[in-house]
């Protein structure tokens, strides 16, 4: 929605000027709070800015608040057993695959790859957060094996199902992919290993915006060339949409986390906040290859834009 749009850049440029962020932390958990009241103050100055822009830009503010949600998914349930989280990231993977996103996730990421492959001169060294059973994890190596790409894979997921799955795919499809269990928020990782690439894919949305600015100033802590966050594009069209598309499985529980993720995804203008928090301003950028969002950031000081709309 472009009035959504506009009336958020419009609350940002205001908390800028007043000085609300970005802001100086010392350390994670004053970053996560802060990062989190930043966001509700935001979504109240985005209000009133829509109010006075006029009907149609407080229509589309009324309609956002009424689309948004807090509730966590089904798969994100403790009570759910493994067999139903596997069911459910079975089928993401299945409907990633019939639409081509895995192919497009690649088409992205490969050319940053290169990027820091050629600025490194040495192999790239990729680490996907919340990667569930591995799809793009593999589909990535494959890809990199094709064409010829120094790079190494390495999937994680906090879910030990998801990763003993992950790692009978990639002995079947002969992958040279590591799969491990991690928690993406903490990064309970060996600190002297590091990682080129930190990915997190379609997940961005099961954290809060102060444990997604945690994580990137992570990432930029263990030296990291680039942090990547892709996820679904907020708007209305994909917010009926998604849940169509799950629909077509005959599986409930996926076809109503189809319509949670697309009432959490995050707009541009709160991922901008995020990052900004993060690492501060021009060293990030937010691009559009419908019907996905993508933040990127780069430590490096190499170019962070892999997708232009937006950017």
């Amino acid at each position: 929605m472009l009035q959504l749009r506009t009336a958020g850049y419009k609350a940002l440029d205001i908390l800028r000027t007043e000085g609300a962020f970005p802001f100086q932390w010392n350390s994670a958990g004053e970053l996560e709070e802060r990062t989190d009241k930043l966001m509700q103050r935001f979504f109240e100055e985005r209000a009133a800015v829509s109010k006075e822009l006029g009907a149609g830009f407080l229509l589309a503010e009324e309609l956002d608040r009424l689309l948004r949600t807090e509730e966590p998914e089904i798969m994100d349930s403790e009570n759910l057993a493994a067999t139903g989280k596997l069911a459910i990231v079975r089928a993401l993977d299945r409907q990633n695959s019939v639409m081509g996103l895995y192919s497009r996730y690649a088409a992205l990421l490969l050319p940053l790859v290169r990027n820091i492959a050629s600025r490194t001169q040495s192999r790239v060294r990729l680490l996907e957060l919340a990667g569930g059973t591995g799809g793009l994890a593999l589909a990535l190596a494959s890809e990199a094996q094709k064409q010829d790409l120094p790079l190494s894979v390495t999937g994680s997921d906090v879910v030990p199902e998801y990763i003993e799955e992950a790692k009978r795919a990639a002995a079947e499809k002969e992958l040279p992919v590591t799969f491990r269990l991690l928690d993406a928020f903490d990064m309970n990782t060996d600190q002297n290993e590091t990682f080129d690439i930190f990915l997190i894919s379609q997940s961005l949305h099961h954290f809060t915006p102060g444990q997604l600015a945690v994580m990137i100033a992570n990432a930029e802590k263990r030296n990291a060339s680039a942090f990547v966050g892709i996820d679904g594009y907020r708007d209305l069209l994909l917010g009926i949409g998604m849940p169509l598309a799950a629909g077509l499985q005959g599986i409930t529980a996926f076809t109503l986390d189809g319509l949670t993720s697309a009432r959490k995804f995050y707009s541009e203008p709160e991922l901008r906040l995020i990052a900004e928090t993060a690492v501060g301003p021009g060293r990030y950028a937010i691009g559009c290859s419908w019907p996905m969002t993508v933040l990127t950031v780069r430590f490096d000081g190499g170019e962070p834009a892999i997708c232009t709309r937006f950017a």
